[in-house]
């Protein structure tokens, strides 16, 4: 079911600031390395390579990006480079339609799942509490019934925060003591979410990249003691990276892909980064959908990603 549009002209707009610097980044270093030259040639693609490199798309994705450019330049023998900005921007849309990115309009949930589970993974200070707050909001604002898991039990901040978000947006937290068993949070969470009828469970998890072995065990030991409530549990592993982080959020997400079947990422602070490009090369390289971005402070600054308006935005003059 179709619960939103995200993409009015407001959060148009509002995309389009956020990815500013960004923007700046790429473009205004590319129109600066392309002064006094008439065609795209082997000097203009170098620093195309080096720009792209530098935004942070990463350099695999950024090889695969020159190649379908030098690809066009060969098939139509002759691009200007008042053409190119159209170029990359068709073949960056291309190479995004050919992986599992994914084109979110609507926010949706699947119908038939009731309560429909989400467990929110990713290390501290990339925004994952905030996420989750502005998330929550958005489902009730739906007219979706949510409830939140404060299963970080190892940071009392962590706990606080999101008693604050659920009181922000009127939604119930279930917590525990500090150093509480995160998995038992997580069960209590999901057993009064079944006897409350509600929708939505998102639970937070704490946000430690300690080694991969515990971060398994402890997320494999919460993913099974909600199986115990709800069969199939969690529907959604959402993993939360910093774009501002640039390569950082590439290991990251390296990290927990290897740790647990993340099947769903968010992207947070795009509008105080000129490392926009990470988004780029994170749903090339892993093929996991980016399904939400973080544009700004405000509680409605969390939008879904749509691969096509992304792209639009990032070339827009």
């Amino acid at each position: 079911m179709g619960i939103f549009d995200f993409f009015s002209s407001k959060k148009e707009e509002t995309l389009n600031e956020s990815l500013a610097k960004t923007k700046e980044s790429i473009f205004g270093k590319i129109t600066r390395a392309v002064i006094g030259k008439t065609a795209v040639d082997a000097e203009v693609l170098d620093n195309l390579e080096e720009i792209l490199i530098g935004a942070d798309v990463g350099v695999e994705t950024t090889l695969k990006i020159i190649a379908r450019v030098e690809k066009r330049v060969a098939a139509e023998k002759y691009i200007n480079t008042t053409e190119l900005n159209k170029v990359l921007h068709e073949e960056i849309a291309a190479l995004l339609a050919e992986n599992n990115s994914g084109d979110f309009n609507y926010f949706e949930i699947k119908e038939d799942v009731k309560p429909y589970v989400i467990m929110v993974v990713g290390v501290n200070g990339v925004g994952k509490t905030t996420t989750i707050g502005k998330l929550a909001n958005q489902f009730n604002l739906a007219g979706k019934k949510v409830v939140l898991g404060a299963a970080d039990t190892f940071r009392a901040a962590a706990v606080e925060q999101l008693h604050i978000w659920g009181e922000r947006v009127n939604v119930r937290v279930v917590s525990q003591k500090m150093g509480a068993d995160p998995a038992a949070v997580a069960f209590d969470t999901l057993k009064s979410a079944v006897a409350n009828g509600e929708d939505v469970v998102i639970i937070d998890t704490a946000g430690r990249l300690h080694n991969k072995i515990n971060l398994m065990n402890e997320l494999s030991k919460i993913k099974n003691v909600m199986q115990k409530v709800v069969p199939n549990a969690p529907h959604e592993i959402l993993l939360v990276l910093d774009a501002s982080t640039g390569q950082n959020a590439m290991e990251q997400c390296r990290q927990f892909t290897e740790a647990t079947a993340v099947n769903a990422l968010a992207l947070t602070k795009l509008d105080g980064t000129a490392k926009g490009g990470v988004v780029i090369g994170i749903s090339d390289e892993f093929k996991i959908p980016v399904k939400y971005i973080g544009v700004g402070e405000s509680i409605n600054d969390l939008q879904l990603f749509n691969k096509k308006e992304f792209v639009a935005s990032l070339f827009k003059a």
